[in-house]
């Protein structure tokens, strides 16, 4: 039998008034990846068996780079939010927790700026 009081022992695990942007923004990177998904798939199997000269072509195309670097900031946002919550639900420890969102994180925006990088400098002729 504890000998605080009820306010007491729940303090410090209640609601952090975050939850809910969270969820949204993960529900909303991901309606937003279906159809950029979609469009990438039939893209792909449609230029799959092209030659190196007519992928660059297609990765040249305005609307293509544009839908391309969009895909690449959507998937990155949307896996470093599933990563989080991982992170928050299944490691106990609050530094351990801190670290690897941060670490999460860095390499989702690493990767994704690598990425786009990439695309745009295909897309440009460098």
């Amino acid at each position: 039998m504890s000998m605080r009081a009820p306010l007491a022992r729940v303090r410090g695990h209640g609601s952090a008034k975050e939850g809910a942007h969270h969820w949204w923004a993960q529900r909303l990177s991901a309606i937003a990846l279906v159809p950029l998904f979609l469009w990438f798939v039939a893209s792909v199997a449609s230029v799959g068996s092209a030659d190196y000269a007519t992928a660059v072509a297609w990765i040249g195309s305005p609307w293509n780079s544009a839908l391309l670097v969009l895909l690449i900031g959507a998937i990155f946002y949307h896996a470093q939010l599933g990563m989080q919550v991982v992170f928050e639900d299944y490691i106990s420890t609050h530094w351990l927790q801190v670290t690897g969102i941060i670490l999460v994180r860095f390499l989702a925006l690493l990767l994704a700026a690598v990425s786009i990088i990439a695309v745009l400098r295909t897309a440009w002729g460098s």
